[in-house]
């Protein structure tokens, strides 16, 4: 901006802000909250909407079409529809892309209803918690694609309460959440472990896929269904290992020294110091070892080497993160609106709204 083009605009700058604080009532002039909520309304009923006026018509070179009016952050803007259609306006929208944006994101971290509310504090602008609702269900959020060789890649579940009939006790159900290594993207699915093994088996995987999970039967076999086009090299979480080897109770200085065997993936000679154990929870950990050896390695040397990932913490995080919207107090879902919230909230996760 040149020196003279500055001068110009502050001298309309002035005269602007002379008008709107003759205009402004006194009681809003006493705290800085009170005046910046005037000026941002002044802004978006005087002077905004003109400015966007004025940049849209200048940016399409066209006035053509039939009128509408849209919520922005600018205020309410009229464009026409030859200059919606240049500009990219989603037909039959009547909120602007970037006001539809925020409302996508705050509704991806809070209740319709408080994301009305946020949206209304943080851009001055009114839309509805059901218009937030429509918003969200009328997206088609895809999970997304990797561009880059997926490394490691773990499952890990999360629950939802579904909507019941008055007097039914209440309906939770399981979805599974992915994420993937090293780019870091996760998605989510409702029910179909179909469409995880399409959207998973259509990734650029490496030759040698880390597994990362739990030990619970449905994340292996998930796993077991991928391609046979890559070797698999599965390993059990050792937090998750440890709660289990924690559970058994007992000798401390046993359980020391268990711990310390498992982190070299000494498998026969961990299960050696409970042959003598009668307690329950000894057996049956010695059962979950059994079961899972071939999946416990090493760990020292794979987290000394940094071959490779040892927990599946990204997973249950991401799981943790999809529920803080899912388990708000109170909520329940229909059950074909869960899919959409998913992919919705994982979309805000993988930083794509």
């Amino acid at each position: 901006m040149t020196p003279e083009d500055q001068a110009q605009l502050q001298q309309c700058v002035d005269t602007i802000a002379s008008i709107l604080y003759r205009n402004t009532p006194a009681e809003q002039l006493q705290t800085l909250e009170g005046i910046e909520q005037a000026i941002r309304t002044h802004a978006q009923q005087s002077v905004l909407p003109q400015l966007g006026g004025f940049f849209i018509a200048a940016a399409t070179g066209t006035t053509d079409g039939y009128q509408r009016t849209l919520k922005s952050i600018l205020g309410r803007l009229s464009v026409t529809s030859e200059q919606a259609q240049r500009l990219d306006v989603k037909a039959g929208s009547q909120l602007s892309p970037m006001l539809e944006r925020c409302c996508l994101r705050v509704s991806a971290n809070v209740s319709y209803q408080h994301a009305a509310q946020d949206v209304e504090l943080f851009t001055g602008v009114t839309v509805s918690a059901k218009t937030q609702q429509r918003l969200v269900q009328r997206q088609t959020f895809a999970p997304p694609t990797v561009d880059d060789p997926v490394a490691e890649a773990s499952i890990d579940g999360g629950t939802v309460r579904l909507v019941v009939e008055p007097g039914q006790n209440p309906l939770w159900k399981q979805y599974k959440a992915v994420h993937l290594a090293p780019m870091g993207g996760c998605a989510a699915w409702f029910d179909d472990n179909a469409a995880l093994l399409a959207w998973f088996n259509h990734q650029l995987l490496a030759v040698c896929l880390v597994c990362l999970g739990d030990g619970h039967d449905g994340i292996w076999n998930l796993f077991a269904q991928l391609t046979d086009a890559v070797e698999r090299r599965e390993i059990l979480d050792w937090f998750h290992l440890m709660e289990n080897l924690e559970k058994v109770g007992g000798s401390l200085n046993r359980l020391a020294d268990a711990r310390r065997r498992l982190w070299q993936g000494k498998v026969d000679e961990t299960l050696t110091l409970f042959e003598d154990c009668q307690l329950h929870q000894a057996q049956c950990f010695c059962q979950y070892l059994h079961k899972h050896r071939h999946r416990i390695v090493n760990y020292e040397y794979y987290q000394s080497e940094g071959i490779c990932s040892i927990g599946s913490g990204a997973v249950e995080s991401t799981v943790k993160q999809i529920d803080r919207r899912l388990q708000i107090s109170g909520a329940r879902w229909k059950a074909e609106h869960v899919p959409n919230v998913l992919a919705h909230r994982c979309a805000y996760l993988n930083n794509l709204l």
